[in-house]
């Protein structure tokens, strides 16, 4: 798959285009099947089949304070969508300029003017131009006027509700691993780099690895979860520890603590990749040392029993992709 920063970039490849558009965070089923289908309409044609993201999301530009926390990195989003099929993506910096387009200005100037769609794929809910004025029966209503397909993609649903990315984090956060594992049809990740912390694991038998995650990013909730490592592309099992350490500090900033099992490298400073499996527990406080010490032992069999039952799945959550 190509990847391209800048629409400004992009080169035809002078055959039909059938075009994606949409943020995909997190690539839930629901961005699978908009994604398949895109492909597959290119097939049939013999197009390319494009997804078009602005980079930043949106919000993050037009109310930071509002924005969700994303799910996924753009490199983990292109890994779900080369997975599927796609042959190009395509980032494009979002603006406050290109905010005041009304829906046909956006049509017209990256639609029209940059790609010269044959078809477009959108979700059900997708929105574009000024305040979102856009929908995707407006959408279907230009494609009539300037000669191009447009298919709207209804929802895929899970327990009732249509799969969205803020369903999504909301697993995450009430620690429904399982979930949110069904709404994305892979494991969800935390990824960054491995930081400096206070040592503390060392001393007491588990030595942990501290990872950074830019704020933009979501996490779930605290707690105490199984999991795999990805670091030097190299996986192990681990046991995550997401929370305040509160029987150290009556507060300290939150902290991401990984117990990687049976290794001892140094690799601070490097990317580290979480693919958490289950939730064991919720973060607590403990009386002593040892009572900690005694626990995070149990912490971690449980974990290698958990990880054993999914050992089918792989890191990268291939298998549904």
């Amino acid at each position: 798959m190509n990847v391209i920063w800048g629409i400004e970039n992009y080169r035809s490849k002078s055959r039909p285009v059938c075009l994606a558009l949409g943020n995909f965070d997190g690539v839930h089923k629901g961005h699978q099947l908009l994604i398949r289908t895109t492909v597959e309409k290119a097939a049939a044609r013999g197009g390319e089949s494009v997804a078009f993201i602005f980079d930043p999301h949106p919000t993050q530009v037009l109310a930071p304070d509002k924005a969700p926390r994303l799910l996924i990195t753009p490199r983990r989003k292109a890994e779900l969508l080369e997975k599927i099929g796609l042959d190009t993506l395509i980032y494009a910096p979002f603006t406050r300029e290109i905010a005041v387009w009304q829906p046909l200005d956006f049509v017209q100037q990256i639609l029209i003017g940059r790609f010269q769609v044959s078809e477009v794929c959108v979700g059900f809910n997708y929105t574009f131009g000024h305040r979102g004025a856009g929908t995707p029966e407006m959408l279907k209503q230009f494609g009539k006027q300037l000669g191009f397909g447009v298919e709207i993609i209804d929802p895929v649903v899970y327990d009732g509700e249509p799969i969205s990315s803020s369903l999504v984090r909301e697993a995450m956060e009430d620690g429904d691993i399982h979930k949110a594992y069904q709404m994305l049809g892979y494991y969800p990740l935390i990824e960054g780099v491995v930081v400096e912390g206070e040592h503390r694991g060392s001393t007491i038998g588990f030595p942990t690895a501290n990872l950074g995650v830019e704020p933009v990013y979501h996490l779930p909730g605290k707690g105490v979860y199984a999991a795999l490592a990805e670091v030097d592309n190299k996986i192990h099992q681990c046991v995550v520890n997401i929370g305040n350490k509160p029987t150290f500090h009556p507060e300290y900033p939150l902290a991401i603590e990984a117990h990687i099992m049976d290794f001892n490298g140094d690799i601070y400073g490097k990317n580290m990749r979480i693919s958490l499996r289950a939730k064991i527990r919720d973060e607590q406080r403990f009386a002593s040392i040892d009572e900690l010490v005694a626990q995070i032992a149990r912490d971690k069999e449980r974990s290698l029993e958990i990880i054993k039952l999914a050992s089918r799945d792989s890191l990268n959550g291939s298998e549904s992709l």
